[in-house]
């Protein structure tokens, strides 16, 4: 099941989503191949640290996130990857590594790469490693307000 606060605050705002349940998969690309979505339509959020304050960078699984350039976008002087150890503690009701993109809910500031805004759906993991949640990009995007911002890297393969 989805992360109940996840669902909870999607159906409190009438928002349509559909769930995709997959056998356990801990990668984006793993992920994207077990749930039989192409890697470019999977958001994987990845944890990040802007300066002192802790992120989110949304982008496609098939690709990496460029610190330089989520850096720059989000105006601060460093920009880092998040260890485990910094954000497990912050998701509880959810498996490390499967938070979904909705910072929002956790007081936390999410950069989505521009691509993604492209498409007419977002589809990630639902706060563990079986489940996804595909929703309209559009109720994402006016849910969690993102920065749309272009960060992604290097294409990591489909």
């Amino acid at each position: 099941m989805p992360v109940k606060r996840l669902k909870e605050y999607l159906d409190r705002h009438g928002i349509e989503y559909v769930t995709i349940t997959h056998s356990p998969a801990y990668t984006a690309q793993t992920i994207a191949a077990a749930a039989h979505i192409p890697g470019k339509d999977l958001a994987k959020t990845v944890m990040v640290v802007l300066d002192d304050q802790m992120a989110m960078a949304v982008l496609p699984s098939s690709t990496m996130v460029d610190l330089e350039r989520l850096r720059e976008a989000a105006e601060v002087k460093k920009a880092r990857l998040a260890t485990e150890a910094e954000f497990k503690g912050l998701f509880p009701e959810c498996e490390v590594g499967a938070m979904p993109p909705f910072g929002n809910l956790w007081d936390m500031p999410v950069y989505v790469d521009a691509t993604l805004a492209e498409d007419e759906n977002i589809a990630f993991s639902a706060g563990s490693h079986v489940e996804l949640i595909k929703l309209a990009y559009g109720d994402f995007a006016r849910l969690v307000g993102p920065k749309a911002i272009v960060m992604g890297a290097m294409t990591v393969g489909n």
